[in-house]
């Protein structure tokens, strides 16, 4: 069945994925974004031989910020479903940028749920690092202890979607290729590093990490648009069990595909600020209808991205700090 999707943050890392599977999809698709990243290019990528922002079923680019009270007014209403994906995503990005963050990644959350209309569907971005540090395998019951800024917003943020009957979707950490690329996911970082810099310093080695692939995450937006009726109201770890690996599990498969890298390890170097060292559990999601599943391997993953970070030389515009 056709919706017609308001998608906040829609030219951003996610978004920028998300929108092109929401429209051959055939939704009709509109998108609010501040383009805080100077990131309109997004809306050139080619879909069905289109470039999105001429493709039909893209209904209009809204370039505002999800704080607006009048932009939000107006464009609620509108639509049958909202995605919302904006916000200062990161703990480094949202301690660097602290009063943005909560403005953001809180107050627009809430200011979208305030214009909610009913019956209107809502799918939020959520994050594994509302769990902090955790002992155990973690599952939708484990107790939210978010340590950062960037966790505590998302927390507070997740609390009042389930208020208003929405899905919550706790993604693992993302990593791939996607029209607004970032550079400072660990994954995404590691190779950047390693193919261009032929250097890698890893702390915290040992700390376990569950991964998804960007498309992975988009095609998780689609199996929520399928299947809402039986997802509304819960909140959903987000990503699979083959993609639970260690930092140095990642850095070892880089340096067999980077040979000529040097690897050190380092474990006064830094620290996690969300301290995330535990494999999550995907039962719950798996469970609903034919259940979710993702498509991409890490190894598919890295060796798009091996390929595509050789040609890139300016760093700082797929940086979210």
């Amino acid at each position: 069945m056709t919706q017609k999707i308001l998608v906040t943050g829609g030219a951003g890392y996610v978004g920028s994925t998300l929108v092109p599977q929401l429209l051959e999809a055939g939704h009709r698709v509109t998108v609010l974004d501040s383009l805080m990243y100077n990131n309109f290019q997004t809306f050139l990528t080619q879909v069905q031989g289109y470039p999105i922002i001429s493709h039909p079923n893209f209904t209009g680019f809204v370039k505002g910020d999800i704080r607006d009270a009048e932009i939000v007014k107006q464009l609620m209403p509108k639509h049958d479903m909202v995605i919302h994906l904006a916000a200062i995503v990161g703990a480094p990005a949202c301690d660097k940028h602290r009063e943005q963050a909560e403005t953001v990644n809180l107050g627009g959350t809430l200011n979208l749920l305030k214009h909610k209309q009913e019956g209107q569907k809502f799918i939020f971005a959520s994050t594994g690092s509302n769990y902090g540090k955790v002992d155990t395998i973690c599952t939708e019951e484990t107790p939210l202890n978010p340590l950062s800024v960037y966790g505590k917003t998302k927390t507070e943020a997740e609390k009042a979607v389930m208020e208003h009957n929405g899905i919550a979707y706790r993604f693992a950490t993302a990593f791939g290729l996607a029209p607004r690329l970032r550079l400072d996911l660990m994954v995404n970082d590691f190779i950047f590093q390693a193919v261009k810099n032929r250097h890698l310093d890893v702390f915290e080695s040992d700390f376990k990490r569950t991964f998804i692939h960007v498309r992975d995450m988009a095609k998780a937006f689609l199996f929520g648009v399928q299947n809402y009726d039986n997802m509304k109201g819960h909140a959903f770890n987000v990503g699979d069990n083959k993609l639970n690996y260690t930092k140095r599990e990642i850095a070892e498969m880089i340096k067999q595909k980077v040979p000529e890298m040097r690897l050190w390890y380092n474990e006064k170097l830094g620290s996690d600020p969300d301290q995330r060292n535990y494999e999550v559990s995907y039962k719950k999601i798996q469970g609903i209808g034919p259940g979710f599943f993702t498509d991409i391997s890490m190894e598919q993953g890295m060796d798009e991205l091996i390929k595509t970070v050789q040609h890139i030389e300016i760093h700082n515009p797929y940086n979210n700090l």
